[in-house]
């Protein structure tokens, strides 16, 4: 849905997608990066200016883009999505990043301004995260969020090639998040910076919802 919610720290901001940041993120975009994600490769800056569109026009999808705070330089892109109030749950997905930043401190540190925006503003009790069961990388970067794997649901959907893959399905509840949130600050202390960053707005959707 089209938001103005932005959020910022340790260096990095996560501000409202644009079908105007293709341009720029597609040229991280190569078979090998996008292998292992829900979406088809987006062929030319076009296809993925579409792509972000339709994460827009999402009712269920608060999409944003990460930048550096520095330099302005887009990093990536990540999503809420699947929100629930009334059971108050939700995901975190559609995100890439571009392979200079992959290892860095930029995937935990949106994680963890979505988390605590989700706990702490959004009030929701489960906040869960999907990935390809191939996806090691993927796996791996949300294990050490602290997250709890639940299982495997086998054969659980079509990969963009056509093929039947696995989807392993983690989570964080409520009463999680303070001790991984205290863990996940204490990760990312070297990278924290002096930064104003504009309060999330009461009037977006998902907080009038339910």
């Amino acid at each position: 849905m089209q938001h103005n919610v932005a959020l910022g720290r340790h260096g990095i901001s996560l501000l409202p997608l644009s079908p105007a940041h293709a341009g720029a993120l597609f040229d991280f975009v190569d078979a090998g990066m996008w292998s292992g994600l829900a979406a088809s490769q987006p062929l030319s800056a076009g296809e993925l200016e579409a792509l972000f569109a339709s994460r827009i026009a999402d009712p269920a999808v608060l999409a944003f883009t990460v930048l550096e705070q520095r330099t302005g330089a887009l990093l990536g892109t990540t999503s809420l999505c699947d929100y629930d109030p009334r059971q108050q749950r939700l995901e975190i997905g559609g995100t890439f990043y571009g392979r200079p930043f992959w290892g860095s401190h930029v995937n935990p540190a949106a994680k963890q301004l979505l988390l605590s925006y989700s706990f702490d503003v959004l009030g929701v009790h489960r906040v869960g995260f999907r990935c390809d069961a191939r996806n090691a990388r993927s796996g791996a970067a949300i294990r050490r969020l602290g997250a709890s794997y639940e299982g495997t649901l086998r054969g659980h959907r079509f990969a963009p090639d056509g093929s039947r893959c696995d989807t392993e399905v983690y989570s964080i509840l409520a009463h999680e998040w303070p001790p991984l949130r205290e863990a996940l600050l204490g990760r990312l202390a070297p990278f924290e910076q002096p930064t104003q960053v504009p309060p999330a707005p009461a009037a977006v959707p998902w907080l009038l919802a339910g």
